[in-house]
């Protein structure tokens, strides 16, 4: 069973030099890249050698892998391209990988440069380390690199510090999670579950449907599953935080016409509806400055392995 390597392209709107130096600094190195807590270079006799570096990751509960690696700088290359390549390895009975090897790719552009790796390792454990690696630790593994490769990005465009991007995409993720729930269960509950609660007598106060009041109840609440579910799936997609303000909008204007005695009920849908808004609002506002492992490109083309 064979693994597919890690590939992982972004693009920097930054000049190469300051992409050199993030990436090629170990203090800067770590500040960026969920992949490591600490990397140390050690000595070396002349620039002519690999340089050899020690490598800790911390995986909780007090327990951190362990390894070490080399790395090989080429800096004059057509173009003025520049390649960084490693081998990296661990003897700690912990760490799934044994040893790999991959390489940084810097190209540079009109007015950005392409920042790409592409790394593929050897994990232990026989046949159930590649299964664990192939569904679980590889898949984790990209989507880190992805992710990380974003956080740089907003550093080096922005001037946003990783850690600040850190807690606002966990600020971004909770508000997304919260909004997806709360659709999920007033789709769920009272349309689909228990339409006598109020639902359905709202819908009967509009007098639209002719009779056909459950069906659309239950159409309305499995799109609004569906939104949820949406959200759930792929937060990163403004257009679903508009999507919700929209609906949110609709349904609060349609039960306050219809039935405006819900004003004075506890979590009246005014409030909730307001509240929900408020919780896109404050999504979008915090978009343009979370990164996301999804604005990175995953897979090579034809025309990334002929240049390779």
């Amino acid at each position: 069973m064979k693994n597919k390597p890690i590939y992982v392209e972004t693009q920097l709107d930054c000049s190469m030099e300051a992409l050199w130096e993030a990436t090629q600094d170990p203090q800067l190195h770590k500040e960026w890249d969920l992949r490591f807590t600490d990397i140390a270079y050690l000595p070396r006799e002349n620039e002519e050698e690999p340089q050899r570096f020690l490598y800790t990751t911390q995986i909780g509960f007090g327990l951190k892998i362990a390894g070490e690696g080399k790395s090989m700088v080429q800096r004059s290359l057509p173009g003025g391209e520049r390649v960084s390549s490693l081998h990296f390895s661990s003897d700690q009975a912990l760490s799934l990988i044994r040893e790999g090897s991959g390489y940084w790719r810097y190209i540079p552009r009109d007015r950005s440069v392409t920042f790409l790796t592409w790394y593929d390792y050897e994990p232990r454990f026989g046949w159930l380390g590649q299964l664990f690696d192939r569904f679980v630790f590889r898949p984790l593994m990209g989507w880190a690199t992805a992710w990380s490769f974003d956080c740089l990005r907003i550093w080096l465009e922005r001037g946003i510090h990783p850690r600040r991007t850190l807690k606002k995409s966990a600020a971004y993720l909770a508000g997304v999670w919260i909004l997806a729930m709360i659709w999920i269960y007033h789709g769920l509950v009272p349309k689909l579950l228990f339409p006598e609660s109020g639902e359905l007598a709202l819908l009967q106060e509009l007098g639209v449907f002719a009779g056909g009041e459950r069906v659309w109840l239950a159409l309305a609440g499995m799109g609004e599953i569906a939104l949820g579910l949406t959200l759930l799936w792929m937060p990163r997609i403004r257009l679903l935080q508009w999507c919700s303000i929209a609906f949110l909008i609709g349904l609060g204007l349609t039960a306050i016409l219809t039935q405006p005695e819900v004003l004075i009920q506890p979590f009246d849908p005014l409030t909730l509806n307001l509240a929900m808004i408020g919780l896109s609002v404050l999504c979008l506002t915090l978009h343009p400055e979370v990164a996301f492992a999804g604005r990175c490109k995953r897979k090579m083309t034809k025309m990334d392995i002929k240049e390779s």
